[in-house]
């Protein structure tokens, strides 16, 4: 990305009158006539180079951006939160403090495990995020001696960002979990070898393990000790060397059998005690079985399955890639046993195909609205040249596109439509002076040679203001900028290309194209008389003696209504950060209470999931029990893992299903899941963003920012707008506490930590040793037997072993009581933060509502002790970064514009009259999005950024073709009157040529509002330019009006 940007920023970094100084010496035009056959051989490769370019570039949804955090996981079996937080989160976080890119670490802590999320900064591109993750393990590498005995891991995550292009749902009739993952794992290797199959990852598999479930009234009747059983388990499994013999031509090892071969092995396992041999099959009830209880799974439609999902590389074609897979998948399925269906869950080629299809039909259908605007107001030999010169500035496009790794996908794609309108600017002017000059007597020549010496510059310096208007865009640093590059990328290339095309091809084709008889008999019959002398053009002349003779009036005016503009604008157009996505998919998310058990989790989420399938218009629902569904989307807010969540992907047929389906399983969670929180959601567009409304509390006393918590939580529930308000801790856990009393337990030669051990034994069970099958690792694990594991009024009567060997009950040594203990807490940056979100009801956007909120948040806020803080977060704090980022390239974009209109105008006060025309343009805006009831929200700001060098484009022309009137004898109030007819032509036929060209773009959910104030924007600025600019020239240069001209 560091290179692309580089190569674009050049265009503004070289000396801009050195380059016009060497192309004034050389007129394009003129060398183009003199070098028809070079012309036209360049015209033919260019063309088919286009064409192959094309077809090549890689197709995507989304243009990649990077998700720049990593996951750190740890767990310190039977710790508390409070001992997660101070002896492992915070020394793992302090630590984390010294890497120079981290923005910030985000802690989700409960009893036994936390989850960190390191989260680097908004700024941080390529080699320097693998950069950092390899920091992050280092530096966490050096403090994990200081950690406490107990804990495991941490593990780490560092392809969070990993998107899966297909995933596929392989479910088994007559075979259990471990036989269909043999076969998956078949198809896995298969996939893999798949050119352009970067990893492919299996998800749902359940775990397997040998389970010796122990009596602890058998062990006691016989006086074994768990220590024994242990040791004899160990012991008669371990893998280790016997040994060699190296002889003189051979080395033989030894080796020594009685390693675990199958279960009835484990089964006859002997343990000698007192002198008497058992097998463990006489203490225990041995079993091969699945982990129980599990930690995930996934069904579709119902039925318990295991996923395959896929993720290609970086630079692999989707579309492509996917018909390979898709081949593949085809030859697999043929070898499939019978039993073994499998089924789609996500085919994101399929998406992509649609996707790109979409807006190629926008783009065909811009150039047809474009190609009818030329042929209707220039004639049709003119609309021809106009016609030729519009694939060919896309050809060019897609070439240098192919040669700078730009994709096909949303965003290159809605910018070479933007972009469409745009680059026949240049065509247009250039044909219009050719046809004028004709029209005025020249010859082909002549005509064409001198369009280029009297518009070229002119135009050059009204393509990079445009170009330049797009520099926020692809200057800024952050992730949304890096979401939209292309947008900068693909307008500032087609730009500059279509001015290259305007001064060497256009004037090519006119030579040839361009009816010279019809403009000469036109020449004879009008000389002598001006080309102007028409009834529309004597009342525009006469319009415009009036704006010059109010011209205070029309200035002062103008400015009024742009500050009622800005007023309107603050109180009716909805602010919004990314609007929702298009795709079918609907995301629900249920969470139960802390407390909940996996099997209560999987009977929630099974019974709506029934319900989901009934409902008309659904295709699928895929449901991800104690985990959140994979990034099969970039845009995905993905979700940890949590065994009281499961998350349903429901998969639509349409988008009318979708906003259907959508309000009736809002209505069946909230009248038949009353004790589940619940959402559902569209997917989003842009960097995840998560609830719209957020609120964050942070400070050092854990009570304290509850009480806060629970204050924000009223005002957000008091807002008629929110719903499903809630925040992200955990309510409190009830737990046993066996109470030691240490004397006793002395006495019978046991500390806690003994207790401790044994109990974890007995009720979670423990891993003894493990038993290799094939490439499975399966442990053996001893643990108390179920009924007995169940009975939680049972563990006082829980026997166990003193040093001596004899067994006793709990009870004897400890007191059991239930206490309250915290069940999750999460930290920001070192601080206890509670994040208090909601979601709203339709027709709101996520920023205004969020502004309403903390508008009454501040006085609560400053009532604060020192310390604790309430923060916004959500769809505007993304919205900040975002507007920051951009904000910091605005002084760079004013630069750029100034100095070029300095060197086209060589005059400071002339440059001010152009920049000044380029606010004009959000009177039209804020009329367009009230009008259409559209929101304003990053891209549509993007669009009024790039609509400011638009504007001033077609008031640098106008203003350098003034200046030129004057120079040529006529006198200021004629120059100023005169430049506009003369203009007035090709600056309304370009401009309507790119309002029209976005049409197809106002149905997009995605650019639908940039399309919207751009049109609007463009419509009313260019009224206004032809106005206001003629005004505020005459007033600031007192010209006076000549009042006899006037009508």
């Amino acid at each position: 990305m560091h290179k692309k940007s580089a190569i674009m920023r050049t265009l503004f970094c070289l000396d801009f009158e050195v380059i016009s100084m060497a192309f004034k010496d050389v007129n394009l035009s003129e060398w183009a006539l003199k070098n028809q056959p070079l012309v036209k051989y360049f015209l033919v490769l260019l063309f088919i180079a286009g064409l192959y370019s094309y077809t090549h570039l890689n197709q995507r949804e989304d243009p990649d951006f990077t998700i720049k955090s990593m996951i750190v996981t740890v767990q310190w079996p039977g710790a508390t939160e409070q001992q997660m937080e101070d002896q492992v989160v915070d020394k793992i976080e302090k630590k984390l403090l010294e890497l120079p890119t981290l923005d910030y670490t985000s802690s989700q802590i409960k009893p036994g495990s936390a989850i960190i999320t390191i989260n680097l900064g908004d700024t941080v591109r390529g080699q320097d995020v693998s950069d950092s993750w390899y920091q992050v393990r280092k530096k966490i590498g050096d403090i994990k001696s200081t950690l406490p005995p107990g804990v495991v891991g941490p593990y780490y995550n560092d392809e969070f960002g990993d998107t899966y292009s297909n995933i596929y749902a392989f479910e088994a009739s007559g075979y259990n979990y471990e036989d269909l993952r043999r076969i998956v794992e078949d198809v896995k290797r298969e996939t893999l070898s798949v050119d352009g199959v970067n990893k492919v990852d299996i998800m749902g598999n359940q775990n397997e393990q040998i389970t010796v479930n122990l009596s602890s009234s058998k062990l006691s009747a016989l006086g074994v000790s768990l220590q024994q059983v242990l040791t004899a388990m160990q012991s008669q499994n371990a893998v280790s060397s016997a040994g060699s013999f190296n002889t003189s031509g051979d080395d033989i090892p030894v080796r020594v059998t009685g390693n675990f071969e199958n279960v009835e092995q484990v089964r006859s396992l002997p343990i000698a005690v007192n002198g008497k041999i058992f097998r463990l099959g006489d203490v225990s009830y041995i079993k091969r079985e699945f982990v129980d209880p599990p930690t995930t799974k996934i069904h579709f439609d119902g039925k318990p399955v295991i996923l395959l999902g896929i993720v290609l590389n970086k630079k692999a074609d989707v579309i492509a890639t996917g018909k390979l897979i898709e081949a593949r998948f085809d030859e697999v399925k043929k070898k499939l046993p019978v039993g073994i269906t499998e089924s789609i869950v996500s085919n994101q080629p399929e998406v992509v195909k649609e996707s790109v299809h979409e807006f190629v039909t926008g783009l065909v259908e811009a150039v047809i609205i474009v190609l009818v605007v030329s042929f209707v107001s220039l004639g049709f030999r003119t609309g021809v040249i106009v016609a030729i010169s519009i694939p060919l500035v896309l050809s060019v496009t897609f070439l240098i596109m192919m040669m700078m790794g730009i994709n096909l996908e949303r965003i290159s794609l809605g910018a070479l439509i933007i972009a469409l309108g745009l680059l026949v600017d240049d065509a247009i002017i250039a044909v219009e002076m050719m046809v004028q000059k004709l029209e005025e007597g020249m010859s082909k020549f002549e005509a064409a040679t001198f369009a280029y010496t009297s518009t070229a510059f002119p135009m050059l310096s009204g393509t990079l203001i445009t170009v330049a208007g797009f520099l926020p865009v692809g200057m800024n640093n952050s992730t949304t900028g890096e979401y939209v590059y292309s947008l900068f990328a693909v307008v500032g290339i087609s730009l500059v290309v279509s001015w290259f095309v305007a001064v060497i091809f256009t004037p090519f084709l006119g030579y040839h194209l361009l009816p010279i008889e019809k403009y000469q008999k036109m020449a004879a019959e009008h000389a002598g008389h001006n080309i102007f002398d028409k009834p529309f053009y004597h009342k525009l002349k006469n319009f415009l003696a009036k704006v010059i003779l109010y011209k205070r009036t029309v200035v002062l005016g103008t400015v009024g209504i742009f500050v009622l503009s800005l007023v309107l604008f603050r109180l009716f157009v909805a602010q919004q950060f990314f609007p929702s996505s298009d795709r079918p998919e609907l995301m629900v998310d249920m969470w139960l209470p802390q407390a909940a058990s996996i099997y209560n989790t999987d009977a929630q989420a099974s019974s709506f999931e029934k319900l989901a399938l009934k409902e008309s218009g659904v295709a699928s629902v895929t449901t991800f029990i104690g985990v959140g569904a994979p990034r099969f989307i970039l845009t995905l807010d993905a979700q940890q893992q949590n065994v009281n969540f499961a998350q349903l992907l429901v998969r639509t047929k349409s988008f009318k299903d979708r906003e259907r389906v959508l309000v009736n399983l809002k209505q069946i969670l909230a009248t038949q899941y009353p004790d589940v929180r619940a959402r559902v959601t569209r997917l989003e567009l842009g960097p995840p963003v998560g609830y719209p409304v957020q609120f964050r509390v942070s400070g050092t006393d854990t009570k304290q920012i509850m009480a806060i918590a629970d204050q924000v939580e009223s005002v957000m529930r008091a807002n008629p707008y929110t719903m499903n308000v809630n925040y992200d801790w955990g309510e409190d856990l009830k737990v046993m506490r066996v109470v030691v009393n240490q004397s006793k337990a002395q006495e019978i030669g046991l500390s806690s930590s003994d207790l401790q051990d044994q109990l974890n034994m007995m009720l979670s069970g423990s891993t003894m040793t493990y038993y290799l099958d094939r490439d499975e690792t399966i442990p053996v694990v001893a643990e108390l037997d179920k009924a007995e594991r169940t009975q939680v009024n049972n563990l006082s009567n829980l026997m166990i072993q003193s040093a001596k060997g004899d067994f006793v009950p709990v009870g004897q040594i400890a007191k059991v009581e239930f206490a309250p203990e915290a069940s999750l807490k999460y930290r920001r940056s070192r601080v206890p933060t509670i994040t208090i979100r909601a979601d709203l009801v339709d027709g709101v956007q996520g920023n205004d509502v969020s502004m309403q909120i903390y508008s009454k948040l501040k006085a609560l806020e400053k009532t604060l002790p020192l310390g604790y803080h309430i923060t916004i977060g959500g769809s505007i704090e993304s919205s900040k970064k975002a507007q920051d980022a951009i904000n910091s390239v605005y002084p760079i974009m004013l630069i750029v514009v100034v100095t070029l209109l300095m060197l086209q105008l060589n005059s400071f006060k002339r440059s001010i009259l152009v920049v000044a025309t380029a606010p004009l343009g959000m009177i039209g805006v804020t009329l367009s999005l009230i009008l259409l009831n559209a929101p304003f929200g990053f891209v549509a700001l993007l669009g009024v950024i790039a609509l400011l060098g638009i504007i001033m484009r077609n008031s640098v022309i106008l203003i350098d073709q003034i200046e030129g009137d004057i120079k040529g004898g006529e006198s200021p109030f004629e120059a100023v009157q005169m430049s506009v007819l003369r203009r007035f032509r090709p600056i309304m036929l370009t401009a309507a040529a790119a309002i029209l060209a976005m049409i197809p773009l106002i149905s997009s959910a995605f650019w639908g509002p940039m399309a919207v104030a751009m049109m609007g924007g463009l419509f009313i600025a260019t009224i206004l330019t032809l106005v206001f600019l003629p005004a505020l020239y005459a007033w600031v240069f007192k010209v006076q009006a000549d009042t006899l001209e006037i009508k």
